[in-house]
């Protein structure tokens, strides 16, 4: 991959594909596509197959998706599965018909197995029942690896996916019901500090421990990755340090000042006990992470106070 490479990356209203776009375009790459859902339909097969034919891309990075922490998951299952199912399809299929030179497929830890052995290797996939609050958006998940390597055995072609902790970082999305739980938290703290609330409630009972990759550190292992031959078709992106919800509302009732107390609501689900990511193959290639999650935190509640017209009070 080149600064003249045609790269297409769908679609840049989420974090992790404006983080790429802004990234490709600082470091110098000059064709970069990251069409919006306005400019481009990926619920459409001919749409994305036209698109395609009429820009041939060589290099693309798919995170077509709608996806969510637990409230969005139990609340839009049938939305999550067909959105992320349909798209990922239409742009597998149009990169293979026009024979782009790698494709990157961003998948996410829950495709891993409910149970699954900790740190979680990439062979566990489909070893175990998947959590039942996030089953539809990890069954659309798995079929975006499995069409990969699939399209990979029958058609020789260079497809390859990642399996990231969960990302956060400015430019996220703060929404309390929609996102995931890093910048729902940090939203719920920030509206109670300026409303002066006695407390904060937190979903669970606060011992799920959870694994999360800042932003820059997920942008910059994608370029690492699409730029090499060695890769294996499955690949985890992960720090390798875990914190319990307990352990992230605490941090983030720092970072933001709260003064109040946190209750957890014990009547909440609190989703998948463990989740932590092998990625030994990662780092035997020679990545690692940069951005500990206590500097990750004040960097994204700093472009929260900066951004406050995404808030709704």
């Amino acid at each position: 991959m080149n600064k003249d490479s045609v790269i297409f990356i769908a679609e840049r209203d989420n974090l992790l594909i404006a983080a790429l776009f802004a990234k490709l375009l600082k470091e110098g790459y000059k064709n970069v596509l990251a069409p919006n859902r306005d400019e481009l339909n990926l619920l459409s097969q001919e749409s994305v197959i036209e698109f395609f034919e009429k820009y041939r891309p060589e290099f693309v990075v798919i995170f077509c998706s709608k996806s969510g922490g637990i409230i969005a998951n139990i609340s839009f299952p049938a939305e999550f599965m067909y959105y992320n199912l349909q798209a990922q399809i239409n742009v597998i299929h149009a990169a293979w018909k026009t024979k782009v030179k790698r494709l990157l497929f961003v998948a996410s830890s829950c495709v891993y197995p409910k149970l699954s052995p900790q740190p979680m290797k990439e062979e566990y996939i489909l070893t175990g029942s998947l959590e039942p609050t996030s089953e539809p958006y990890a069954v659309a998940k798995i079929a975006g690896i499995k069409m990969c390597q699939s399209y990979n055995r029958q058609y020789k072609t260079n497809f390859i996916s990642i399996i990231p902790a969960t990302p956060y970082g400015p430019g996220d999305k703060f929404d309390e019901e929609r996102s995931h739980v890093i910048s729902a938290l940090l939203l719920k703290f920030y509206k109670a500090k300026i409303r002066k609330e006695p407390s904060v409630v937190v979903w669970g009972s606060g011992k799920p421990l959870r694994e999360f990759i800042y932003i820059d550190d997920l942008v910059d292992a994608c370029l690492f990755l699409m730029q090499r031959d060695d890769v294996p078709e499955v690949i985890n992106v992960g720090t390798g340090m875990e914190f319990s919800i307990y352990e992230l509302a605490q941090k983030i009732k720092e970072v933001v000042n709260f003064e109040g107390e946190i209750e957890f609501d014990i009547t909440k689900p609190d989703g998948v006990a463990r989740k932590l990511l092998d990625s030994s193959k990662l780092y035997s290639l020679g990545w690692k992470p940069k951005i500990s999650l206590e500097v990750g935190l004040r960097l994204a509640y700093e472009w929260l106070q900066q951004n406050k017209n995404i808030l709704s009070f």
